[in-house]
């Protein structure tokens, strides 16, 4: 379907076309090249790391951090169960059992003392997923970690460009992994990255990324490793993103500031909160919907805008009811993440959204609240 406004649309207005025509024309199409080395540095700089690994994409990122942390069978992992599914596959690759907690109704993200609630003698780590561009609690979750001796790992998937008191996610766990699928804020069509500033860590890293080939001695593999790197012609596009990162992030904020300022007085629709400790970026402007103020339901309200040309996506299903997760996996009830999965849609967002656009997707939206009987 073509859509008159579309939930997401890269902007790749930028020296996209010239770098990856440049990594073309050099002949360095795979996985090793310029490129590479430069979004790696890159990529550490906007996060505030000493190094970037780039891989081919979020979900095996999550793969490697879990990999490299030595997660395995009879291990558990607590991770929020409103959250994409791959955070919580991850976690299965390696042989080990997600757990399932709540999130806050503050921030949208884990609960920290849900996960303090949740800690076993077989729990090793926390994934914190920094959903929808809002950085989690991350002081409180570090400090679960420090008393139970857990790892933390960031999944910032959609958080590029997010501060947590001031400093950078990717920079605030033990490592963190990013995404940069079509829809992301920084998108290579498929990618990823992981983040670190422990040096051993990112040395059993780039050992597995790379089917396990020892890095000092070409073709041996000390361990079993995978084929997760990212190649020289995605690093192209992922260094032109980046030069304009602020710049799309400021022009985000816009459409994020004028979706809050036009919906305001919408009753039930209610926008992402904001924690006053994070600086959030509106990877999709989120809202939940409440059917008693608003008059009818988030379905029913997807339906009207898409009739309209408008697309729109609802929120993540609950893990924890999904077909592979409901037999053996912990986690049950969880009413804040069952609500927020019921009444939650993301709306249009990207750089390319224009005013005129913007303004009918919040006209039809207040339209429906008053038409929707």
């Amino acid at each position: 379907m073509t859509w008159r406004v579309p939930l997401a649309r890269p902007d790749l207005s930028g020296n996209e076309a010239r770098y990856a025509l440049e990594a073309i024309e050099s002949s360095w199409i795979g996985p090793v090249g310029p490129f590479v080395d430069r979004f790696e540095a890159d990529f550490a700089r906007v996060c505030g790391t000493s190094q970037a690994l780039g891989v081919s994409n979020g979900t095996v990122g999550l793969h490697l951090a879990m990999a490299a942390l030595g997660v395995g069978p009879g291990d558990e992992v607590i991770v929020p169960s409103l959250t994409y599914i791959a955070t919580a596959n991850a976690v299965r690759y390696v042989g080990a059992e997600p757990v399932f907690v709540d999130v806050d109704p503050a921030t949208w993200c884990i609960e920290p003392s849900a996960v303090a609630a949740a800690v076993t003698t077989r729990t090793v780590g926390i994934i914190a997923v920094h959903l929808y561009g809002h950085p989690a609690d991350m002081d409180a979750l570090l400090a679960i970690g420090d008393r139970h001796s857990l790892f933390v790992v960031e999944d910032a998937a959609e958080a590029h460009g997010a501060r947590y008191r001031d400093r950078p996610v990717g920079s605030l766990a033990t490592a963190a992994v990013f995404s940069f699928y079509g829809n992301k804020i920084v998108t290579s069509g498929e990618g990823g990255a992981v983040t670190t500033s422990d040096p051993e860590l990112m040395a059993k890293l780039r050992l597995l990324r790379g089917q396990g080939m020892d890095l000092a001695r070409q073709y041996y593999f000390p361990v079993i490793g995978y084929n997760y790197r990212l190649t020289n012609v995605a690093c192209a596009l992922l260094c032109a993103q980046l030069e304009r990162l602020d710049e799309m992030l400021e022009t985000r904020r816009r459409i994020d500031a004028v979706y809050r300022e036009a919906l305001r007085d919408v009753s039930g629709i209610n926008l992402q909160p904001r924690a006053e400790w994070a600086q959030a970026v509106p990877w999709l402007v989120s809202v939940m919907v409440d059917e008693s103020e608003y008059g009818i339901g988030r379905d029913e309200l997807m339906d009207r805008l898409a009739a309209n040309g408008i697309e729109t996506r609802p929120f993540f299903i609950p893990i924890h009811t999904l077909p592979p997760y409901t037999s053996g996996a912990s986690g049950s009830g969880l009413p804040v993440t069952t609500r927020m999965a019921r009444e939650g849609v993301n709306l249009p967002t990207y750089s390319g959204l224009g005013p005129a656009d913007l303004d009918y997707v919040v006209r039809c939206i207040a339209r429906e609240a008053r038409d929707g009987d």
